[in-house]
């Protein structure tokens, strides 16, 4: 064997050596990782699971006490029914618009007014003078005479077309607000042009007792946990809300926590007594626009609940027809809970 090819077969060799230890050396951070995840697999296997297509959490009461999650008790109360009601944040651009149109028509009126009176003076002036020895020539008196008629027909125009937009927010925005946005002045319609309250049409069940005068109702933006607003009543709404069903209601709010185009969700107080649980605020947790609770199922397993409709009391939730008086839930933590079961939901999807 000759010098050549002993070079060319060492320097084979000397490549294969250098591409095993490359793979060896690359390859150890993936079989290691891979090693970690298997043992954490095994060291913490999943705590949440399905049964009878409810997902259910499960936390050993070791595991309670490590993450601070407390269980307690809703406690029986009773206090004045409350009907759920929906409503929306209303733009009041065709309010405006309609107030401008008749404010516009009262002014030509106006107007009208104080030149029909000159042309009728005019008018008669001419008229006496021709029949006078005919001082002023037919010619004048009939110029003058269609003038005045020129003034009467503007006026009854101006007069028709304020009354068509008063009609028009009568019918679209209903008495109340129609004689408000029909005055010089009015603390209401300016408290909505600027912006220091806000219109809501409230959708009220069909069984709902009329509303009073004065009457107020406690509301919360759709799928927030925040403090309830509280509306005071202006008038029926003569026009309904194409997606709900039910009578509907004028109510003002401050503007503060409220936006134009907004759901709303509120509760109106009925003289009726309703028998319920009391929920502590801190066992509430917000998901999909909706409250949830945790409950005890067993010992060590935990399932969500939702308690929607549930009204806001002074230290909680009032929910009625949902738990039982000896349900157990989770008081501290339960957005714990939550973020375990999604973090399952988002494991599952990506598996898939």
């Amino acid at each position: 064997m000759n010098r050549k090819i002993i070079t060319i077969i060492s320097l084979q060799a000397i490549l294969i050596i250098t591409m095993f230890w490359v793979i060896v050396f690359y390859g150890k951070d993936e079989y290691e990782a891979y090693t970690r995840e298997q043992e954490e697999e095994i060291e913490n296997p999943s705590r949440v699971t399905t049964e009878h297509g409810a997902t259910i959490v499960t936390l050993t009461a070791e595991a309670r006490q490590q993450s601070d999650i407390r269980l307690g008790k809703a406690r029986p109360v009773q206090q004045s029914a409350r009907l759920p009601a929906l409503g929306t944040v209303l733009a009041i651009d065709g309010l405006i618009e309609l107030r401008t149109r008749y404010m516009a028509a009262r002014a030509d009126a106006l107007q009208t007014q104080a030149s029909l009176q000159n042309t009728r003076q005019e008018y008669e002036r001419l008229q006496h003078l021709n029949q006078d020895d005919q001082n002023v020539s037919i010619r004048a008196v009939m110029a003058a005479e269609a003038l005045y008629k020129t003034d009467q027909a503007k006026l009854q125009a101006a007069n028709t077309a304020a009354r068509s937009a008063e009609d028009a927010l009568r019918q679209q925005w209903g008495g109340t607000l129609a004689t408000e946005a029909t005055k010089d002045r009015s603390a209401m319609l300016d408290a909505l042009l600027n912006y220091r309250e806000v219109l809501i049409r409230i959708t009220l069940p069909f069984d709902a007792p009329e509303p009073s005068a004065g009457s107020h109702l406690s509301l919360t933006p759709t799928g927030s946990n925040g403090q309830a607003v509280e509306a005071s009543l202006v008038s029926i709404a003569p026009v309904s809300d194409a997606g709900l069903a039910g009578r509907t209601y004028f109510y003002r709010a401050s503007a503060s926590a409220l936006r134009s185009g907004m759901r709303v969700s509120a509760s109106l107080a009925t003289s009726k007594a309703q028998n319920g649980m009391l929920v502590p605020a801190s066992a509430v947790v917000w998901y999909g626009g909706k409250p949830w609770v945790y409950i005890q199922t067993a010992s060590d397993k935990f399932k969500r609940l939702s308690i929607e409709g549930a009204a806001e009391a002074e230290n909680g939730w009032f929910v009625a027809g949902v738990l039982q008086p000896d349900s157990v839930i989770v008081v501290s933590g339960v957005q714990l809970l939550l973020s375990e079961e999604l973090r399952y939901q988002i494991k599952n999807e990506n598996e898939d």
